[in-house]
């Protein structure tokens, strides 16, 4: 099998801007899915207890150097860290899952992360999400897979008015468009 360098030129997608919306730095990203045993494994190795509740999500750190596990499914995760931690992520999860059955795909290059933050930041993304998105039906640290408008995002709560987008990026720059255009509708004089 040939050998694969993680590190690829990447462009950054040309994004609306939008006081409200940020991208967020390149990130090493894994789709994880088994059973009980690759949870325990991962868990141990990834150094952040797998959540096992449905929208849960978990994380070690924060800023640059936080790792997370969001639930994305009864035997699916999505796994966050650094960028520069790809290496000794990759050794770490491959060591402890070697004799666990499992599925582990790096999604490092396929999305990105965008930041939607401040007092309009659950109007902005009710314009397209079908959620319910008010605090107490999605607190912080909710996650879950849904859409924003025609667009298949993970939309992850981090804070009262701070929500971390996971957007495919052939989609980020329709999405970004979409969120200028609703909050500019939302501050009146924008």
């Amino acid at each position: 099998m040939a050998e694969v360098s993680h590190s690829v030129q990447r462009r950054a997608p040309d994004l609306v801007s939008a006081p409200e919306v940020r991208m967020l730095p390149y990130a090493t990203r894994f789709i994880l899915r088994g059973g009980p045993d690759t949870v325990a494994a991962a868990s141990i190795a990834w150094g952040v207890a797998l959540p096992t509740e449905a929208g849960g999500s978990a994380q070690r750190g924060d800023g640059p150097k936080r790792r997370a596990a969001l639930w994305l499914g009864p035997d699916e995760w999505l796994l966050l860290a650094p960028e520069a931690e790809f290496a000794s992520c990759s050794a770490s999860l491959a060591a402890a899952l070697g004799g666990v059955p499992h599925s582990l795909v790096d999604v490092s290059h396929r999305q990105i992360a965008l930041e939607v933050s401040g007092k309009q930041a659950s109007q902005m993304l009710s314009s397209g999400c079908p959620l319910d998105l008010d605090l107490a039906a999605f607190p912080v640290g909710r996650c879950a897979r849904t859409v924003f408008a025609k667009a298949e995002i993970i939309l992850w709560r981090r804070a009262p008015d701070g929500f971390q987008l996971e957007v495919w990026r052939s989609f980020s720059e329709y999405v970004t468009g979409l969120l200028q255009r609703v909050g500019c509708e939302a501050v009146p004089g924008a």
